[in-house]
């Protein structure tokens, strides 16, 4: 913590539901199956991936890295929910907090820009099939994962360091579940004018372009799926891109309510409820969206579990 104003606030009181006290023990049961699912399943999604020679293409390539991405995300906030919970003990050290703050940004950041290139490689599979090989080499492939996983790093990081150079120092009362920017400029005593224009400009950056690019890949898929002559060739490449469209649709739709609303807007119990969704049920969802409506998903994960 730098400068006097800081030194009022060494930790903050995660409030997250303690308005339901009767209900800690089944919030926890509730959470912990939810991350175990989280786990098993995109656990699962990435051992197929690795060991199915019939997955080994850029669309389960990206999938795979997609499904680790969710178990780090997840992992970020729901372990402290769950011994918050247990123990009820709700503090984080100031510390702690951007350290919980950081990653949920960086690889919030990462998801987008991840689903992104994932579109872009439906669009070259449907789109321009002959040349597909040629474009989504191996090492295009391994760029594009790290470009997404690296590109907003220091972006986040700036980020945070902005958030937490706010004084805090009329209450320590965090009305959410983890540490996130709307809830903590809410505590902030100083202007914060400067500071949500930032959090606008990076959302459109990290959020808005992404989603764009997105929209633009899915408007030539459709396209180029309804010229095809045959309707086992539409229903197949419908097939291949809803699983993502729904996955993209239940991320960014969520987020971007949760990070659009007014600091002044009193809603802390829709606040929670959003932030829960993207950052809990979608990841606990990808992996029934994916593998119940893709046919190589479920025949190597028949293989793997030996089930005939």
């Amino acid at each position: 913590m730098v400068g006097t104003n800081l030194t009022s606030v060494v930790e903050f009181i995660l409030l997250g539901f303690s308005d339901l006290c009767n209900f800690q023990g089944f919030l926890f049961g509730i959470f912990l199956i939810i991350y175990i699912s989280i786990l098993i399943g995109n656990g699962l999604i990435i051992l197929v991936t690795k060991v199915s020679p019939a997955l080994h293409t850029p669309m389960y390539f990206f999938l795979g890295n997609f499904s680790f991405l969710e178990i780090c995300y997840t992992s970020v906030t729901l372990p402290d929910m769950l011994t918050n919970l247990w123990i009820h003990d709700r503090s984080i050290s100031f510390f702690a907090c951007a350290i919980q703050l950081c990653f949920l940004l960086i690889l919030g950041g990462s998801e987008c820009l991840l689903l992104a290139v994932m579109a872009y490689d439906r669009y070259v599979a449907i789109c321009k099939p002959l040349y597909y090989s040629l474009i989504m080499t191996h090492k295009v492939c391994v760029q594009l994962v790290v470009g997404s996983w690296a590109t907003g790093i220091p972006v986040m990081i700036g980020q945070t360091y902005q958030v937490f150079s706010l004084p805090f120092c009329d209450s320590n009362k965090l009305n959410h579940v983890f540490c996130d920017i709307p809830p903590l400029l809410k505590l902030a005593c100083s202007d914060t004018s400067v500071i949500e224009f930032s959090v606008y400009v990076v959302a459109v950056l990290f959020v808005m372009i992404p989603f764009l690019l997105i929209i633009r890949s899915y408007v030539k898929i459709i396209t180029t799926i309804l010229k095809l002559p045959s309707n086992t060739g539409k229903y197949k490449a419908f097939s291949t891109c809803s699983s993502h469209l729904i996955v993209v649709i239940l991320f960014f739709g969520s987020a971007t309510i949760t990070y659009s609303r007014p600091k002044s807007n009193n809603s802390g119990r829709t606040d929670k409820i959003l932030s829960l969704f993207y950052t809990i049920v979608t990841p606990m969802f990808n992996p029934m969206i994916y593998s119940l409506r893709n046919k190589d998903v479920i025949d190597a994960l028949k293989q793997l579990l030996q089930v005939k």
